[in-house]
């Protein structure tokens, strides 16, 4: 019976343990949103009503994950405004019966940042995640608790789409739309302005 010899044995721990920090050290993340720029602090979370509390919860948590300080908008440097939820339930296929065998949930939301000075950052965008599940007529509690956890999953997925949405914003990308927006706006003629 052969072993192998003692600065062997502990090759696999070393090689894992290797693999481990490198990819610690790159910043590889599992799951889960990337972050924020700092440059977005302290930041306001704005839910217009009719936008679900599950959304808004999802979103601060994802934010507070992140390290990111969320405040009153009084002290806020932007505020993200979350309006017009809507939500779908449409049936996606059809029995031989013509009753529904499989429905397709959408959740959609309006996301806008706008900084303290009405700089729109982020301007109007429209985000939104769909699920497909099967319907079964002879056990319709049990699809009733799996379309509520499909919409606890639309709402994370939303919430993670309006991370992915801040992600590039850093300091520099800020300061390049404010620019834009400020010479956008001097291109525009002045009303108020005196005729020559």
């Amino acid at each position: 019976m052969s072993r192998r010899p003692a600065p062997f044995s502990a090759l696999p721990a070393v090689i894992t343990a290797f693999v481990m920090t490198t990819i610690a050290g790159c910043g590889f993340q599992l799951r889960g949103a990337p972050p924020v720029s700092a440059a977005l602090q302290p930041l306001k979370v704005d839910c217009a009503r009719g936008v679900p509390e599950l959304l808004c919860e999802s979103v601060r948590d994802q934010l507070e994950l992140g390290e990111v300080r969320l405040t009153e908008a009084g002290d806020a440097a932007y505020v993200m405004k979350l309006s017009d939820f809507q939500q779908d339930r449409r049936a996606s296929a059809i029995t031989v019966q013509a009753s529904a065998a499989e429905y397709t949930l959408r959740n959609s939301v309006s996301l806008e940042l706008i900084s303290t000075d009405q700089v729109p950052i982020i301007a109007d965008t429209r985000l939104s995640s769909s699920e497909s599940y099967r319907y079964d007529e002879t056990n319709v509690l049990a699809k009733q608790r799996e379309e509520e956890e499909l919409q606890t999953q639309l709402s994370s997925r939303l919430a993670q789409q309006i991370l992915f949405r801040l992600a590039p914003l850093t300091q520099a990308r800020i300061d390049s739309i404010r620019d834009q927006h400020q010479s956008d706006s001097g291109d525009q003629p002045d009303n108020d302005a005196p005729a020559p």
